[in-house]
């Protein structure tokens, strides 16, 4: 009996001696400003300690170390605390990770510790603590200029830094909102000025930290996240120096505007024209040709802009519809808009390039441009003017039709011109003989007639050629090639005119060799007929990519070396394909 009670006494001993290692904390959900003390606790006197990396936090204090150690009625305990103070850095699920100690030559570990960190909180004052009086001398707040506006009605965001009777040294933005549901633009605050104002009844002083333009894109509550910044204070106390100063104490305080949420109005559906693009503002619509007479082989350029004041970067243009007879490019977008506070202003368009095929008058249609106006809250609809463009040379539908069968008939040739009046004559006696019957006159008879062959042989090789609409389209697209490619060459300093000439030229270098219209240069087209022409499939595949790039690289930022290579690169491959394709 007495060796089985030895025995028991040994087991619990053996409890009593068991390690304990763990981490606690002062609360599992806060505030992104609030702190959390973090208490690793141990029973034994062990060596090593080494704390986890606290990632998403920010160690304000710490770590400050306790031990106490007691016999009561003949048992020892031992006890020893780190404890560590904690700002989180983000919101969201935290890991508080492992620490460990060794003891006995063997190593403890902690249980990892998960905290949720929620928006800011408004914490409670207390008066006896003079860090948290900080609090209510020190205001974050975001200025909403409009709670309710409609769907891309430009509102504006300004955050302000209230302060009262303490110093500021420095700040730093802890969690930075995202503005979702939002097209944004922050606008510079290019010094920042202290001016005096009215907060909550109370005279302070504050700081414009921070300016928004926001536009909102949807409907219904949206919510604006909070700013959250730490804020290096100097906070007088009562204590003095021996000079009769008053001591100043660093400290840094974490502050936010909180959540703010923003009713959007849809706009109305009574009205709504059936080409409205999203347009809200106040704008004038223009649709404007560089020329409408012009001869075959020359281009103009068709600008459709819009100019005022609105969401200028977030709806599309209206495109013009030309006859088959005209020939149009992709547009070239341009944007000269600025965003000061009170939202975009400015102009932005759209320049197509046109180029006839055939002689001819060629009407336009009138373009029509739909806008929500802010101001009387309905819709607006602008219409352009019809425009004519004037072909005055070149094939007629017609002609090409027939000149392509071979059945056209030779034209008539216009009489020689009269001789010019000679201003100095020539007196011969009556007595010399007769010109008439002379060999000059059988010559100048005769002359005519040998020249009518060589006018017809040249009226008809004109009329071939101007007949020839597929010749002379290569002919033109040729010329185009090198033109936008020397054009290229000019701007190769200007990044976007660069890639839009560099795509010119060789989307017309293609129409040349190729014989295709613009409609029909898809990718897999233009590849499929080029290698049935046996060009190298390695010069086929740089020729596709190189011209996906000149529409990515418009946008991407690219150094002044990569446009060099991609000129360079654009010359060999369109001498490489020159010569495969000849």
């Amino acid at each position: 009996m007495k060796r089985y009670l030895v025995f028991l006494l040994l087991s619990f001993q053996g409890l009593w001696a068991q390690v304990q290692f763990e981490a606690k904390v002062s609360k599992n959900t806060l505030g992104l400003n609030e702190r959390l003390q973090v208490d690793f606790f141990m029973n034994i006197d062990g060596d090593n300690f080494n704390e986890p990396s606290f990632e998403g936090f920010r160690v304000v204090a710490g770590p400050m170390q306790q031990v106490s150690q007691s016999w009561i009625n003949g048992k020892s305990s031992f006890e020893k605390i780190y404890t560590y103070y904690l700002i989180p850095n983000q919101k969201g699920s935290l890991v508080i990770k492992q620490a460990t100690i060794e003891y006995n030559g063997k190593v403890y570990k902690t249980n990892p510790v998960r905290v949720n960190v929620t928006n800011a909180i408004e914490q409670p004052r207390d008066p006896n603590d003079i860090s948290v009086s900080a609090d209510h001398n020190l205001y974050l707040v975001a200025d909403v200029s409009k709670s309710n506006p409609y769907i891309n009605e430009p509102i504006t965001l300004v955050y302000k830094l209230y302060f009262n009777n303490i110093g500021i040294t420095n700040s730093e933005e802890v969690n930075k909102p995202k503005y979702n549901d939002f097209w944004s633009q922050n606008i510079d605050v290019k010094q920042f000025v202290v001016e005096e104002g009215m907060f909550k009844g109370q005279n302070f002083r504050y700081i414009v930290l921070k300016k928004v333009v926001l536009y909102p894109q949807k409907s219904g509550k949206l919510t604006i996240e909070p700013l959250s910044l730490d804020i290096d204070v100097q906070l007088p106390t009562n204590r003095r120096n021996m000079f009769g100063q008053m001591l100043i104490k660093e400290d840094r305080k974490r502050v936010s505007t909180g959540a703010k949420t923003i009713s959007v109005k849809a706009l109305p559906e009574a009205g709504k024209p059936a080409d409205f693009s999203g347009a809200v503002g106040s704008f004038d619509f223009r649709v404007t040709p560089t020329k409408t007479s012009l001869k075959n082989g020359e281009s103009l350029d068709l600008v459709v802009s819009v100019a005022g004041k609105g969401n200028l970067k977030l709806f599309n243009l209206p495109k013009p519809e030309v006859p088959n007879a005209l020939e149009m490019y992709d547009a070239v977008h341009t944007e000269q808009v600025n965003t000061p506070l009170s939202g975009m202003t400015g102009k932005i368009s759209d320049s197509y390039t046109i180029i006839p095929q055939y002689k001819g008058d060629y009407p336009i249609k009138p373009l029509q441009f739909s806008y929500f106006d802010l101001k009387t809250g309905r819709y607006k609809t602008i219409s352009s003017q019809e425009i004519v463009v004037s072909v005055l040379d070149g094939p007629t539908p017609t002609d090409a039709v027939v000149a392509q069968s071979g059945s056209q008939k030779n034209a008539v040739v216009a009489n020689e011109q009269f001789k010019y009046i000679k201003l100095e004559t020539k007196l011969e006696p009556m007595a010399m003989k007769d010109f008439f019957g002379s060999k000059l006159f059988y010559s100048l008879l005769l002359i005519p007639f040998g020249l009518i062959p060589v006018i017809v042989l040249a009226k008809k090789k004109k009329e071939a050629i101007d007949g020839d609409v597929v010749g002379n389209r290569i002919k033109r697209n040729n010329r185009l090639a090198k033109k936008y490619l020397s054009e290229a060459k000019k701007q190769i300093n200007n990044k976007e005119p660069f890639y839009v000439a560099l795509e010119k030229a060789m989307h017309n270098f293609l129409k040349a060799k190729l014989h295709i219209e613009t409609s029909e240069m898809s990718k897999d087209n233009i590849k499929e007929i080029l290698l049935s022409k046996k060009a190298n499939p390695e010069a086929v595949n740089d020729f596709i990519t190189l011209t996906e790039n000149c529409e990515f690289a418009r946008y991407a930022p690219s150094s002044s070396a990569s446009i060099q290579k991609d000129y360079e690169k654009a010359v060999s491959i369109i001498s490489d394909l020159e010569k495969q394709l000849s």
